[in-house]
């Protein structure tokens, strides 16, 4: 029988650079957190999406994170990007540290589930750990522009 894959248990990697953060609480939020994202990446110098595919994989990831805890997590959900020169480090985290991330096993991707597969292949770096009773899930991904700095807001 095949290895189950699963997001590894990792502490957060050390993150530094200008931090955007989000608190949601329904799902209905997060088209305006996605277009904030967006317009923040904008404001720092990146390109947009259509210009740079890197920034449109953070602000997909952003989502996937973002939503799997709002629908199987517990409010409040914080999500946290630190945009370092050489790539992003997105942190959602919630209060359902019982509830830990599974990625889906043996489903149609069709029938959806998929986006902790899609955000693992996305990132160079994945993972969760528990912090005081909540849940904190992670991923580190590469920015192609990697000599661009993130100008302070």
């Amino acid at each position: 029988m095949g290895r189950r894959p699963s997001w590894p248990m990792r502490p957060l990697p050390d993150g530094r650079g200008e931090v955007w953060r989000w608190d949601l609480r329904a799902l209905g939020e997060l088209p305006a957190a996605r277009a904030g994202l967006r317009a923040r990446l904008g404001h720092a110098g990146f390109p947009p999406a259509d210009e740079d595919e890197s920034a449109e994989q953070l602000v997909m990831a952003f989502d996937e994170l973002a939503s799997n805890a709002l629908r199987h997590g517990e409010s409040p959900v914080v999500a946290t990007v630190v945009a370092g020169t050489g790539g992003w480090l997105l942190d959602v985290s919630d209060r359902a540290p019982e509830a830990m991330p599974a990625p889906a096993v043996g489903r149609d991707p069709a029938q959806g589930g998929m986006g902790l597969h899609l955000v693992a292949r996305l990132s160079v770096a994945h993972g969760w750990y528990v912090d005081e009773g909540t849940k904190h899930v992670w991923a580190c991904l590469p920015s192609e522009l990697a000599a661009h700095q993130p100008v302070s807001a």
